[in-house]
């Protein structure tokens, strides 16, 4: 459930909860003629960061490049809450991380394991993100839309939109 203050004061915050609390969206590479894909994240707060790990004969990171930009979107289970980031894509098979974030999840796709020669991880390093929280009540959406339709130049209030820029490390 979107928190509709915390999307105004604080996109960032609200940002990284939405993160943690789903388990996929959708990634895709600029000028690259491929549809996004869905691709389950893992988060890395500190760095400002999202990780995937992936197979390097996928054909997203065969289009992979030494300048790759991405976007990756979240919607959450509620439908109240959507972001859109963007941010550099690189490979990065830092043995630490694939140590640090492999899971039994994980390892149902790698017949070898962290040894698999297929393995990519791979992480999206986040610029700035487009964040649109909503109400999923009912009731809210009825009252704003019946103000709406009686009062001249009412608005209905459902949502917030608002947009975040990380902050790089110096």
């Amino acid at each position: 459930m979107s928190d509709l203050k915390l999307a105004k004061t604080d996109p960032e915050a609200q940002l990284w909860e939405q993160l943690a609390d789903q388990t996929a969206g959708m990634l895709g590479l600029h000028g690259v003629d491929q549809h996004m894909q869905p691709m389950a994240h893992i988060v890395d707060r500190d760095a400002k960061a999202l990780y995937f790990f992936t197979k390097k004969s996928t054909d997203l990171v065969r289009a992979m490049g030494p300048n790759s930009m991405a976007h990756f979107t979240l919607i959450s289970d509620d439908h109240d809450y959507h972001a859109c980031m963007k941010g550099p894509l690189v490979l990065d098979n830092d043995e630490a991380k694939i140590e640090k974030m492999w899971s039994n999840v994980v390892a149902a796709w790698y017949e070898q394991g962290k040894d698999d020669p297929d393995l990519a991880l791979i992480r999206m390093d986040l610029q700035d993100a487009a964040i649109w929280a909503s109400t999923n009540s009912s009731l809210k959406f009825g009252w704003e839309i019946a103000k709406a339709n009686v009062k001249d130049a009412h608005q209905p209030e459902i949502g917030v939109t608002n947009h975040v820029y990380f902050k790089t490390a110096a």
